[in-house]
């Protein structure tokens, strides 16, 4: 239902009598029983006693993706977004950054762009142990099931925290995190800063990209670190950036064009995931209720990201926002035929793109299975 447009608990029971979603939860359309597992899923409210901690042990369990065979690592890129809120939910923050009130959760994909887990939070920076708290249940979950697979960690500034270094070097995890420029790092570019700007003044305003490596570390943290520099000059002044990772053996230019900046594709995910498939409708009063909704918004992903690695490859269906698979080829206008031994679905003559839907068709059992 969420998937194909309708991510409000009232459209429910309209669709109740849908055929097709009849189809979809093995019921023939002819049948005048509506299908209830929808409006009750969709209107889901946990009975009980208020739980405000939606961020416990029971909560934010995460779907774990196929790995290709012979796949010697799982790269999991961890981000956070903020959700507004105009009601008395439980959880509920005001954040001074968006002046609002709302929820900050924390969201994780793989490195394909798979969606594996949604967090509910309040709108606030998490704290490095709770953080771990979580990373704990979540890297638990994906050693159970590919226990020689490594994983990589990506992730932003305030992720880098002394608990999570320290957590990851216990795991085993590698990790390239984003650092907070501080006094004591920027002792480091001084002359790199000058020199590069120099050069870049020189170069007739084009941007100049240069980098250095050297270990350093907090005063918080246990031990020093490998620490990568970027430093950017151009007509708009001099940009420096700051990570930590521990990949040994691969030059920090690399490791920071390469590995680290593709964690912005996580923000390409957000927005599919909030503007597609509108998973900032948190407005049951409960926490457990919206936690449920961001874990159903979860599974809309996951039906459209499939959907769209079933494309042709070399196809513009392979790269398409999910709002235009929505419109292209879900919401369309069928007529349903109930025969004796099957359903038959007829579209118009004049539907476009219908090579797009033999091609999809096609694959529609192994994304079933």
């Amino acid at each position: 239902m969420i998937a194909a447009g309708y991510e409000d608990g009232n459209d429910a029971t309209g669709l109740r009598t849908d055929p097709l979603f009849k189809l979809a939860m093995d019921r023939l359309p002819g049948t005048r029983r509506p299908v209830l597992a929808i409006h009750r899923v969709a209107h889901r409210e946990p009975a009980g006693p208020a739980r405000p901690a939606a961020h416990g042990p029971r909560h934010g369990r995460p779907l774990l993706p196929e790995l290709p065979p012979g796949a010697a690592r799982i790269v999991l890129d961890i981000d956070d977004t903020f959700d507004a809120v105009h009601g008395g939910q439980q959880l509920r923050l005001f954040n001074a950054h968006y002046d609002e009130y709302g929820f900050q959760p924390i969201v994780v994909f793989d490195g394909e762009g798979r969606m594996i887990a949604a967090l509910l939070r309040p709108a606030c920076r998490p704290t490095g142990r709770q953080i771990v708290f979580w990373l704990r249940r979540l890297i638990a979950a994906l050693r159970d099931n590919w226990p020689r697979v490594e994983i990589l960690l990506r992730a932003d500034s305030h992720y880098c925290t002394p608990e999570v270094l320290r957590f990851c070097r216990a795991e085993r995890l590698d990790y390239v995190l984003g650092v907070a420029p501080t006094t004591t790092l920027r002792k480091h570019v001084t002359e790199l800063e000058a020199s590069t700007t120099a050069r870049a003044a020189r170069a007739s305003g084009e941007k100049l990209r240069r980098f250095k490596e050297f270990y350093d570390g907090a005063a918080s943290w246990d031990r020093v670190e490998r620490i990568i520099a970027r430093v950017e000059a151009g007509p708009q002044g001099v940009d420096t950036r700051f990570i930590v990772t521990s990949l040994d053996g691969v030059r920090g230019r690399t490791v920071y064009q390469d590995i680290y900046c593709a964690r912005g594709q996580a923000e390409n995910h957000i927005k599919s995931w909030k503007t597609h498939l509108a998973a900032d409708r948190t407005s049951c009063c409960r926490a457990a209720a919206n936690q449920m909704r961001l874990f159903l918004h979860l599974g809309a992903y996951w039906l459209m990201w499939s959907l769209r690695a079933a494309m042709p490859r070399r196809s513009l269906w392979r790269v398409a926002q999910f709002d235009t698979l929505r419109l292209r080829l879900i919401k369309l206008a069928a007529r349903v035929e109930v025969l004796k031994r099957k359903v038959r679905l007829h579209l118009p003559r004049s539907t476009p793109n219908q090579p797009v839907f033999t091609s999809a068709l096609t694959q529609l059992p192994r994304m079933l299975t």
